[in-house]
């Protein structure tokens, strides 16, 4: 009997892990938001595979994904960071990770929490596409170009159209499971 889950889960124990438990379920929490933001924002250029593989050592990394604490990090800390063999190493990414935090913490004042903003994009109401097991998911589309832009206004970095969609189908707000597959929504 051939697994009827989304093909890209069965590449690995880790990607099947990451696909039945999280990807394409709604999240509501802030917390999770903003780790799945630095975490897609850190796989720019790269595979998911190695970013998922990294996942604990950004954690360690970065105090647990604790926006308050990251938004305080000085240029010591941004170093440290470049010189962590456990993360991605990129200046521009690190850099970055500071940047969304204060952005994301400026949001989450704005609307009262990130998942506030996040959500009212599409009412509240995951969007569930239907692909078949075949077929290629999209790798933007308009509704990522325009938070991606309105991310940006908002002072964002590394929220481009294509790491937004990735974002939105990460958390849930996009759902792409292939039809047949048992994580599938609706």
């Amino acid at each position: 009997m051939t697994d009827p889950r989304c093909p890209w889960a069965l590449s690995s124990a880790a990607m099947g892990a990451y696909h039945d438990t999280e990807w394409g379920r709604p999240s509501r929490d802030d917390q999770h938001l903003f780790e799945m933001l630095l975490l897609e924002g850190a796989q720019a250029g790269l595979s998911w595979a190695t970013v998922l593989n990294k996942r604990e050592n950004y954690r360690r990394a970065l105090d647990g994904f604790d926006p308050t604490v990251i938004a305080s990090y000085g240029q010591s800390k941004l170093d440290e960071l470049v010189a962590d063999d456990g993360i991605i190493r990129n200046r521009l990414k690190i850099a970055s990770t500071v940047t969304n935090a204060r952005a994301f913490l400026q949001v989450r004042a704005a609307f009262g929490s990130f998942d506030t903003y996040l959500w009212d994009w599409v009412k509240g109401t995951p969007i569930v596409n239907h692909p078949a097991p075949g077929d290629g998911l999209p790798g933007s589309t308009e509704l990522s170009d325009r938070i991606g832009k309105d991310l940006k206004r908002r002072g964002f970095t590394f929220v481009g159209t294509t790491i937004v969609y990735a974002y939105l189908q990460a958390v849930g707000v996009v759902d792409d499971h292939v039809d047949g597959c048992p994580a599938k929504s609706g």
